[in-house]
């Protein structure tokens, strides 16, 4: 009697303390229900994306000279050019681009000096952009844009045209539109083929086109090398052969022997196997420390099969490259004095990244800061259909497009067979990341975030910069980047990795450009200096700037307009004069 009585008692105390929890469970419920259709309804408000057609179609070049309206000011010590290149020409005759990468690279330069700016721009005068001229159609394919055969043909001749030998049909771009680079003191157009433009930056003339095959054996290299103090160069570049395929590290001398040289002296210092031979990893950058390269293998897989037979099937090169997050992400470690591989085998969960951050060593290892998405479909995106739509076709393109964000990961150079499994073997307590030996001797590394939560409501970050003269391959604090509200910049960031803030500048209706950060001389202050930024807008009746802000605290200081209509760009650089 005492257990049934007792037992009715637990019972109904359950019951009831049952409900009183599912009542207060209700009421979470409720209230969280009507958050996130307060926020749904928010977010679909700030959803309605305008439209950005303008900034991806074709401009006219401004070869003379323009002087800039400057509001505010740019700081006396200001002294050089503002050098970027982007996409500026989407057609020729009745042929269309069909993807924002093919554009004919257009040249920007801003000039300041004692607190003037003037802006000049010119078309790349390469191969292929007057191939493609004096025929008034596509000749050269492009990443996502396959060259159709001459309408002249009869159909007979545009059919054998399909299987013209491997050196013709294959006929490789020199439309190098995605970045300046230096090499021996002298200015290149870069993409990543084996082709790059050598051009004088005072006049954006094109004076010498320079193929890499020339010098060593690889295909192409990227348009994002780092630079030693001394000016060594260092780049990665594939290369394909009956061997399979290669990441290759490559070491440019930093001084010319003769007074007409290019790349010559490069070296490929050492050689890394693709773990799929005809499906290597596309890439876009690096890293670098003081001591090592690292390569990160991710996958994001370039079916060399179908770039091969693109012409015979009808597809671009575009159509080679797939998201396959079936495989992991691989951390290669060269020590970039001696060539050697390290024999660390560094995984991570799939991920893909366009930029790295910076790259130091710490206590025995190398910690890499990258901007980091988990889709790794978004080069699809970028279609120029998908950039040109409006209303909630334009929505859909930029929801479906994987967000960048920035993490860290640490990397131990020195495991040994005797470091325990299932244990974090990164020493640094200023760290989250950890990497953790498996029972097959992989380090599982595991990411830091670098960023608050506030970054994700700034639709992430990409195109980032840091103060690269005092602190590439160092210990750093803060980095410069662009936020992506859109599916192009839309405001300017200013990332502190240590305290984990952000700093955000933003004016609507205007979209920045990658932030380009310059030492004010005579401070060694990490944000000692100035962002410049070309900020663009679709308005008619607004004009494009050139911005400049203070590093430090983030507030403008002037803007330098000129009326001249500008597309939106990719990289470039700052040169003082």
């Amino acid at each position: 009697m005492f257990f049934q009585i007792h037992f009715v008692s637990n019972l109904s105390t359950i019951a009831v303390g049952f409900l009183s929890v599912m009542i207060r469970w209700i009421s979470v419920l409720k209230k969280y229900v009507e958050s996130t259709h307060q926020k749904k309804a928010i977010f679909s408000k700030q959803e309605r994306l305008p439209c950005i057609a303008p900034l991806v179609t074709t401009v006219e070049e401004t070869p003379q000279i323009v002087s800039a309206c400057v509001r505010g000011h740019f700081p006396q010590w200001l002294r050089g050019y503002l050098l970027r290149v982007g996409p500026g020409k989407f057609e020729f005759g009745k042929d269309k681009y069909n993807h924002w990468f093919d554009g004919m690279a257009l040249l920007h330069q801003f000039r300041m000096e004692k607190g003037t700016v003037t802006y000049r721009s010119k078309f790349l005068q390469s191969d292929t952009y007057k191939a493609n001229s004096v025929h008034d159609r596509i000749v050269i394919s492009e990443f996502g844009t396959l060259a159709v055969p001459d309408p002249c043909k009869n159909v007979f001749e545009r059919f054998l045209s399909k299987f013209e030998v491997p050196g013709k049909f294959l006929a490789i771009t020199d439309n190098t539109n995605v970045n300046y680079v230096k090499y021996k003191g002298d200015y290149y157009l870069s993409t990543e083929t084996n082709f790059m433009n050598k051009v004088d930056i005072k006049t954006l003339e094109k004076t010498e086109k320079v193929d890499w095959r020339k010098f060593i054996a690889v295909n192409g290299a990227t348009a994002h090398p780092h630079y030693d103090a001394d000016g060594t160069v260092y780049n990665m570049g594939n290369s394909y052969g009956s061997h399979g395929s290669c990441y290759n590290v490559i070491r440019v001398p930093p001084e010319k022997v003769d007074l007409g040289e290019t790349i010559h002296g490069a070296q490929v210092i050492c050689s890394i196997a693709s773990a799929e031979g005809m499906r290597p990893s596309y890439y876009h950058s690096f890293g670098m420390t003081r001591n090592y390269i690292i390569f990160i293998e991710q996958p994001l897989k370039m079916n060399l099969w179908k770039v091969v037979t693109s012409k015979i099937r009808g597809k671009s090169f575009a159509d080679g490259i797939s998201w396959e997050p079936q495989y992991n992400t691989r951390f290669h470690v060269v020590d970039k004095h001696t060539g050697q591989l390290l024999p660390g085998m560094y995984y991570s969960k799939p991920f893909v990244t366009f930029h790295q951050i910076n790259a130091f060593e710490d206590q025995g290892c190398v910690v890499i800061d990258l901007c980091c998405q988990d889709d790794g479909r978004s080069l699809e995106v970028y279609q120029l259909q998908n950039l040109r739509k409006v209303g909630e076709g334009l929505d859909q393109v930029y929801n479906s497009v994987g967000r960048s964000f920035p993490r860290r990961f640490v990397l131990p150079l020195h495991v040994s067979l005797n470091d325990p499994e299932g244990q974090n073997l990164s020493p640094l307590s200023y760290s989250s990341a950890s990497a953790v030996k498996q029972a097959d001797g992989k380090i599982w590394c595991s990411y830091e975030n670098l960023h608050p939560e506030g970054l994700e409501d700034e639709g992430g970050i990409e195109f980032p910069q840091i103060n690269y003269g005092q602190f590439s391959g160092r210990k750093y604090r803060f980095f410069y980047g662009c936020g992506f509200r859109h599916l192009v910049g839309d405001s300017l960031i200013k990332v502190d990795v240590v305290n984990k803030t952000l700093t955000i500048w933003r004016e609507d209706g205007f979209y920045p450009s990658e932030p380009v950060f310059v030492p004010a001389p005579g401070t060694s202050e990490e944000d000692g200096g100035v962002i410049l930024s070309v900020v663009i807008t679709p308005k008619q009746n607004e004009n494009n700037f050139l911005l400049v802000l203070d590093a430090k605290n983030f507030e403008e200081l002037g803007r330098a307009e000129v009326p001249v209509q500008m597309p939106y760009g990719f990289h470039g650089t700052f040169v003082t004069i």
